[in-house]
């Protein structure tokens, strides 16, 4: 999943009530958690969360794409345990994949301090995450669905470890089939959850040398053009770096339109392009472009299933207190 930016320029008032999509969670049956787990002891506590989910993304919409991202890169990295929201300069924040491109700490500390003045030790910061990235895509998709909580926190945020998990924008589609598999994830899990990308955008750097010193010929000619106005050939001390949307149809909605833009060669990054040039993913790139209620449906499916990757439970871990620290 790619980087995300606070740039995104306000779009309209999105209808306050979400479509639910019914879906199973026998995906999370072989983990202890449950629907409503802070029923008794934290009834709030996800209206909580998304209510501060709301309320910055209403003002800033490009935090929902870095509020998924972020449940993503905690996930792939120690699994579903809040790693990635510990501070320190060897922690996952500080990483080449983490250190620019993360966003919503503020959304997560706003819900945590409520939740910590109401229900003390009760939620766990890793649980935050997870109610965020539903309530993001809620908001920005009308996708919502119910998500299985009682995640505990860990103690343990390493620099190393995201370079040695996620994804990097230049996989090819047998790289990216093989790097979802070690996590417990299908071809076409991989394939949906990439549809995130239809919000959300990508620094210079991550794409450059599909425009740079020649061109990529599976890019669109037109969208190549474009592209080269936004980014300037790569310098050696280069200060800064510009962002492109990821999708280019409807940056700021979380839909199938970023299956569209991969048919009309129009996807950002390699690992996004491949999708459709590959043999073992174009299929499914074709199949989710034409059916947009299916992906919508597959995607809150796969959002529920990478939720359960190697969580702490019980009385594993901890619940923090403050989500940027251990207790």
């Amino acid at each position: 999943m790619a980087s995300n930016s606070s740039n995104f320029q306000v779009i309209g008032i999105l209808m306050l009530s979400c479509f639910i999509l019914f879906v199973g969670v026998s995906s999370a049956a072989k983990t202890p958690l449950k629907v409503g787990f802070y029923k008794h002891s934290c009834p709030p506590a996800e209206a909580i969360v998304q209510k501060y989910v709301n309320k910055f993304v209403s003002r800033n919409p490009g935090l929902a794409a870095g509020l998924i991202r972020l449940h993503f890169h905690d996930c792939f990295v120690r699994g579903c345990d809040g790693s990635v929201l510990l501070d320190g300069p060897n922690s996952e924040k500080e990483s080449i994949p983490n250190r620019r491109s993360l966003r919503g700490f503020e959304v997560i500390d706003a819900a945590k301090a409520e939740l910590e003045s109401r229900c003390p030790g009760i939620v766990s910061c890793a649980d935050i995450v997870a109610f965020a990235a539903r309530d993001s895509a809620c908001k920005v998709g009308k996708i919502d669905y119910d998500v299985p909580s009682g995640r505990r926190d860990g103690r343990v945020s390493l620099i190393n470890e995201p370079l040695q998990n996620l994804p990097p924008p230049f996989f090819n589609a047998t790289a990216l089939r093989d790097n979802f598999a070690r996590k417990g994830l299908s071809l076409d899990e991989m394939v949906t959850l990439s549809g995130a990308h239809s919000i959300g955008i990508s620094h210079c750097s991550s794409f450059s040398s599909r425009i740079y010193p020649t061109q990529d010929p599976t890019l669109d000619p037109d969208y190549a053009a474009f592209l080269k106005k936004i980014c300037p050939p790569p310098a050696v001390n280069a200060t800064v770096d510009p962002t492109a949307n990821l999708d280019s149809i409807t940056p700021n909605r979380l839909d199938n339109n970023y299956y569209m833009g991969l048919k009309a060669n129009r996807g950002l990054l390699t690992s996004d392009q491949v999708l459709l040039s590959s043999p073992l993913t174009s299929k499914m790139v074709v199949y989710n472009a034409k059916y947009g209620n299916v992906w919508a449906k597959k995607f809150a499916a796969a959002m529920v299933h990478m939720g359960t990757i190697e969580v702490l439970t019980g009385k594993q871990g901890e619940i923090r207190k403050n989500c940027r620290v251990v207790n």
